[in-house]
């Protein structure tokens, strides 16, 4: 008995569409469409940029250290609100990590998640991450509302907000690293 071309090609659709919810595949291949879909974060025009209410807010570092925002003051700042379990979160964070790589002690990086140490460790060392993570106290008064993750911020010198972006968003981007030059050199 032959099988018909037509038959074997909706087999074939079937099983790439089921691995998209039941195999290593279908996840690598999500993430891999959210970084192409992920746009450049728009910057606010100068007259409309709004700074921070203060920088009193109160983290915990990688070490599980309290620590105050407050070291910031005066400081180019790159803040993201993540989660290892979203996968936007996930897609954005090679281009994080690529930025991390570029401004590295230049810009203050604070990659914010309000998970446990040991599945974001797991999570970090899987996807061979290493910029520094950043812990969220949770009711801790923080200098602006916090996202839902994915959403970044980044704070110029004086702390005005330069941009805000809900959703995954693509770091590395020329316009993004032109944007951190100038404010560096601000």
């Amino acid at each position: 008995m032959a099988i018909k071309k037509k038959t074997v090609f909706n087999i074939l659709l079937i099983v790439l569409v089921l691995s998209f919810f039941v195999t290593p595949l279908g996840y690598h291949s999500k993430i891999l469409l959210n970084r192409l879909f992920a746009g450049t974060p728009d910057v606010i025009p100068e007259g409309d940029r709004v700074a921070i209410a203060d920088y009193e807010w109160t983290l915990k570092d990688e070490q599980w250290n309290f620590f105050s925002f407050e070291r910031s003051k005066g400081k180019v700042v790159f803040i993201n609100f993540w989660a290892s379990w979203r996968l936007p979160s996930a897609a954005e964070l090679k281009s994080i990590q690529n930025l991390y790589d570029q401004f590295k002690g230049q810009v203050d990086f604070y990659i914010i998640t309000d998970e446990e140490r040991e599945p974001v460790l797991e999570f970090m060392e899987e996807n061979d991450f290493y910029f520094p993570v950043t812990y969220l106290i949770i009711g801790e008064k923080a200098p602006f509302p916090i996202p839902e993750p994915p959403a970044t911020y980044i704070l110029d010198k004086d702390g005005n907000i330069v941009v805000k972006r809900d959703g995954i968003g693509d770091w590395d981007s020329t316009s993004i690293v032109n944007l951190l030059e100038n404010l560096l050199n601000k």
